[in-house]
């Protein structure tokens, strides 16, 4: 068995990168999801720090606590509670953007019929998964960390100095972009490897990984709702068990890619 090179498994990250960059369609939908995460909370924190007097603020507040104290800022409160909810939502990107990427990389060349050449080459299945989910990864990270980097930068410039600055990044959300968002990203790519080695398109392979993002706007909905409370244990809990799901599905992706079954199904 050929043993596993990094310079092997570095050429199809790089073709597979090289051919991201060509897509216009596909970094076009990439960057609408980023562009939705970081404007329309900044535009919730500006609405309730536009007016931190307004009585409404304070019933809201009492609808999430109904212990706010009469003392206490009902928009501060309101600030904090969006962008810990947020996070939540925060980590569709993680998620959904390695499954565009995974699907068209994969399904996508089963349609085109353009893995045959990778298949009759000396990379290794090992080598080609790992290729082909870097080339997944790396970006959906980078658009990850550039968002909360901006996300960051803009609600520090509407929240100060209403709020004591800075008021992002925080050690939440620090953990939330550096250690849950990773486990996000990987169970994002294994999905799409999943379903993409299952059917023959990348568009349904898209729609069907897509399904796997609805519980979390469930989980957030609720925590909108009042029903759960967000906060870095209940986000530590979440890259838990996606580091689990990720370590099931690690070896599912490696038994999809057995170079008889690539060369009978994907061929």
């Amino acid at each position: 068995m050929i043993g596993f090179k990094w310079h092997r498994a570095s050429a199809v990250f790089w073709k597979d990168f090289l051919d991201l960059r060509k897509n216009r369609g596909l970094l076009a939908s990439m960057a609408v999801l980023p562009m939705m995460l970081v404007v329309i909370p900044v535009g919730v924190v500006a609405s309730y720090l536009r007016d931190p007097k307004d009585p409404a603020l304070r019933g809201m507040a009492i609808f999430y606590d109904p212990l706010f104290p009469s003392a206490g800022n009902p928009a501060v409160f309101l600030v904090e509670k969006t962008l810990t909810d947020w996070f939540g939502l925060f980590l569709m990107m993680p998620i959904f953007i390695p499954i565009l990427i995974s699907s068209q990389s994969i399904a996508g060349e089963k349609e085109k019929r353009t893995l045959e050449p990778l298949l009759a080459s000396p990379v290794t299945p090992l080598e080609l998964l790992v290729g082909k989910s870097l080339a997944s990864l790396v970006p959906s990270m980078a658009l990850t960390w550039a968002a909360f980097a901006l996300f960051s930068i803009a609600v520090n410039e509407v929240a100060c100095p209403a709020m004591p600055c800075p008021v992002l990044p925080n050690g939440m959300w620090l953990f939330g972009v550096g250690v849950v968002a990773p486990m996000f990203a990987l169970f994002g790519n294994g999905v799409a490897v999943v379903i993409s080695a299952r059917v023959s398109d990348s568009r349904t392979a898209q729609q069907l990984a897509g399904l796997f993002v609805l519980p979390i706007i469930g989980l957030v909905g609720a925590q909108i709702a009042g029903v759960l409370r967000a906060g870095s244990a209940y986000y530590a809990l979440q890259g838990a068990v996606m580091l689990l799901l990720n370590a099931a599905l690690v070896p599912l992706c490696l038994r999809l890619f057995d170079r008889d079954r690539m060369i009978g199904r994907w061929g």
